[in-house]
């Protein structure tokens, strides 16, 4: 089948919810909002060139100012509130900003194919170079597959990243 230009819309059981707060280990990923944006622009800023190498993709091409990522945090918030995606800001327990995860519906960061459809939900995230030099990036991914093992538990996660951790699960 041809799934071109097709999007798989994110389905929540009913009576479902999904947190807007998660934690795992010293990880705290909490729904983002207009009162994140200073720190976002700064971690999107200084890890451009990290983030093209972790999580891939099309974006960010370019600095973000706070006006164009002001208008990026209120469509994600609208995306929470309306369960058609739902974007994480990353910090650690100390309330230090480390990044960002995506729980995008399969088709827009990932086309749909044969070898992804069986999934719910695309999965990616990405972290400062402070955070990346400090070892968070494996440990988010331990955290997203604990979250979907336990909280998010109804969707089958594709995870999306150009760089996946190799996690001893053992």
């Amino acid at each position: 089948m041809d799934y071109r230009n097709l999007v798989k819309r994110l389905v929540l059981p009913d009576g479902a919810t999904v947190p807007t707060r998660l934690a795992y280990e010293d990880v705290v990923a909490t729904a983002i909002n207009r009162d994140d944006l200073a720190d976002d622009v700064r971690g999107i800023n200084a890890g451009l060139d990290l983030i093209k190498q972790t999580r891939g993709g099309k974006w960010p091409t370019e600095p973000v100012t706070e006006e164009f990522n002001y208008v990026d945090l209120v469509w994600h918030e609208c995306e929470f509130r309306d369960a058609s995606s739902f974007t994480y800001v990353l910090r650690n327990a100390g309330g230090d900003y480390l990044g960002c995860c995506y729980l995008y519906p399969m088709g827009t960061r990932t086309p749909l194919s044969d070898e992804v459809i069986g999934y719910d939900v695309d999965a990616s995230w990405w972290v400062t170079p402070d955070a990346y030099a400090g070892g968070y990036y494996p440990v988010v991914y331990a955290g997203l597959r604990h979250w979907f093992a336990t909280e998010l538990s109804f969707w089958a996660p594709h995870y999306s990243n150009a760089q996946i951790p190799d996690l001893d699960l053992g």
